[in-house]
């Protein structure tokens, strides 16, 4: 990959997930953003995540001392209170501040189970890429409080299937910016995610599967060699191989090709032959 073609992607995933809130909520009614007092309004106990960082709580806090809440968090009606639909790290940095009211869009069930409904079938959509389906499946993951489980459920796969699609967001940009180019594939995706624990492997299979012409097998052959304990990428890449120097005095004395492929345990040793006299021929001197 050109240099000039991966600086978009040099912050990381925020160039890819925006921080502030999907406008999707938003969508012509800016008129209705209103000023609610904090005490009206309750978390969500379906929010997913439940655990929120004290330190950068607190940033958000001094940060809405001096300037405010800069995006309005999303509820709905919830008797006479609301109930948050978005935006609850927001909510809680701003009690923090001290704040009486926060800016909010007040959307009823049934816009929220619309606009839910359109993200499924945007999701759903044969043309996305692996990339954007998993930023649809985050959406609906944050912004709706909904379970990988439900989701899935939804979205007729399996939970496994999303669970994986939705890891891709984990994967470095320059492998996130491959994959969307097409350089890579889900499965060399799934590799390279695999040896998130060791960055300068990492690196190298990128290069290796977006611009060296690696398969699956042979990235996931790597990943295999570098779990086991190689120590270096030179190491590593003896383990991926098709041709070492056996395979070489093999394909010289048979007269025709040999490869290994490893596995995770042992390998196999492939040789090619072009008619059945030709296997004849290799098995006799074989034997």
């Amino acid at each position: 990959m050109a240099n000039k073609q991966s600086h978009g992607l040099g912050s990381g995933l925020s160039a890819l997930i925006p921080k502030e809130l999907d406008k999707s909520f938003i969508l012509e009614a800016a008129e209705k953003i209103q000023k609610l007092a904090i005490d009206l309004i309750e978390p969500n106990s379906d929010q997913p995540r439940k655990q929120f960082d004290d330190t950068t709580l607190k940033e958000l806090a001094d940060s809405i001392k001096k300037h405010g809440v800069l995006q309005p968090i999303v509820v709905s009606p919830k008797g006479a209170n609301y109930q948050i639909v978005a935006g609850e790290r927001r909510w809680r940095a701003a009690k923090l501040a001290g704040s009486k009211t926060i800016p909010a869009i007040v959307r009823t069930l049934k816009e929220l189970e619309q606009l839910e409904l359109a993200m499924v079938e945007n999701v759903q959509r044969v043309d996305l890429s692996p990339i954007e389906q998993a930023l649809g499946i985050e959406k609906l993951h944050e912004q709706f409080s909904l379970s990988y489980e439900t989701i899935a459920k939804r979205l007729g796969k399996a939970l496994t299937t999303v669970n994986n699609i939705s890891r891709l967001l984990k994967l470095p940009p320059e492998a996130i910016e491959a994959l969307n180019k097409k350089f890579i594939t889900e499965g060399h995706a799934r590799a390279i995610l695999a040896l998130k624990s060791y960055p300068e492997h990492q690196q190298y299979l990128i290069k290796a599967c977006a611009s060296g012409g690696w398969s699956v097998r042979q990235a996931e052959r790597y990943v295999v060699s570098v779990k086991e304990g190689a120590k270096d990428i030179e190491a590593a890449k003896a383990r991926v191989a098709l041709v070492t120097p056996e395979t070489k005095l093999l394909s010289s004395k048979l007269k025709t090709k040999v490869h290994v492929r490893r596995m995770a345990k042992g390998g196999r040793l492939e040789i090619t032959f072009t008619s059945d006299d030709d296997l004849t021929r290799i098995i006799k001197q074989i034997a």
